[in-house]
């Protein structure tokens, strides 16, 4: 493991939440970075829904955790590509890479069910669950060829501004952006895709359930699937795996009163999500003294072929206790299993 971050849903709730307004989601998510860094975790990752009480909106929250910071990776986990224009995408997440001094980890992918039925229509795309599958990956294919930063618009012959002679291409222009873009996988072929692609890979803590065998081991088998396709593929860069982990320590008694009592969390559990015709295996959440968490941390074989582990956190129990947890994962936890 080289790097640890953290991500965020970004939750806001009226009851039984220390964050209980959109104002508070956002601002908390930008303190919170800001303080991460200091003690040294290396990325901010935030999921991304939409019609939801949750981050919804992120290109202006990376850029200004990117203004408020230096060293951090900003991220997503990930964007539903269904909801997006490629152009448009692709111009906000130029300026957000310039603002942020490339520090943005752009996370894309399909999207897992969202709170209302075709949410991407009122965006203004009218496709089928079915059609959109192949949508999202067209816009991600569209947006990677954007990042290339080519010239392809017809100039103006009566433009407002003076201008180069020859074609035109969005601006502005981020030359790293396009190895900074990571696909969320939850298949060996999506992985594979993924990889072929030249995109990094994000998995997350569920995946399809394409064997018996326990998460990890599943998750850990994606992973080698995506390095032996990249290694086919030939790109002219090194492709970065991450893994997300709900990892719970307790060294203290709220610690124990908030998390200390669920019996079901140490166990992987399979289920359906909504349009699965398949099933899918959640990953457990690892709970307990930090000793015991490096002894089974340990033992994950996906985190060891992962270079990137982030931390799902309980954001609405706000930016006190996160940190928290945080500080205890990279003092006490981390270390141990390779991470600085």
């Amino acid at each position: 493991m080289k790097k640890i971050g953290f991500l965020s849903f970004g939750h806001w709730m009226q009851q039984g939440s220390l964050v209980q307004t959109a104002s508070e989601a956002y601002l908390q998510s930008i303190e919170l970075a800001m303080e991460a860094e200091k003690i040294g975790v290396d990325g901010a990752w935030f999921r991304v829904h939409h019609f939801a009480n949750q981050i919804g909106s992120p290109f202006p929250l990376l850029s200004a955790i990117g203004a408020k910071t230096s060293k951090i990776e900003i991220g997503t986990g990930l964007i539903d590509m269904r909801y997006e224009n490629p152009y448009m995408m692709a111009e906000n997440a130029g300026l957000t890479d310039i603002i942020t001094q490339s520090r943005v980890e752009l996370g894309v992918g399909r999207g897992s069910p969202e709170q209302v039925l075709d949410g991407w229509k009122y965006f203004g795309y009218d496709y089928s669950e079915e059609e959109v599958k192949e949508v999202a990956r067209q816009r991600t294919l569209e947006f990677l060829d954007l990042l290339e930063g080519n010239y392809f618009a017809e100039p103006n012959p009566q433009p407002m501004f003076p201008q180069a002679p020859g074609k035109l291409r969005l601006e502005p222009f981020s030359p790293s952006l396009r190895q900074r873009i990571w696909w969320g996988a939850g298949s060996q072929q999506t992985a594979i895709w993924a990889a072929q692609n030249g995109m990094n890979l994000q998995s997350s803590t569920l995946v399809n359930y394409e064997s018996k065998e326990p998460f990890h081991i599943q998750q850990a088998k994606q992973l080698l699937a995506y390095k032996e396709a990249w290694k086919k593929a030939g790109h002219d860069f090194a492709p970065r795996t991450l893994v997300t982990r709900s990892i719970q320590p307790i060294t203290s008694d709220l610690d124990r009163r908030l998390f200390g009592q669920d019996d079901d969390a140490g166990y992987d559990s399979v289920g359906f999500l909504a349009y699965h015709r398949n099933p899918t295996i959640f990953g457990k959440t690892f709970v307990g003294e930090p000793e015991k968490l490096v002894k089974e941390l340990a033992q994950d074989e996906a985190i060891k072929e992962a270079d990137t582990v982030l931390i799902t956190i309980p954001n609405t129990l706000g930016v006190e206790y996160n940190l928290h947890l945080l500080e205890t994962i990279v003092k006490d936890v981390a270390p141990d299993l390779g991470w600085k």
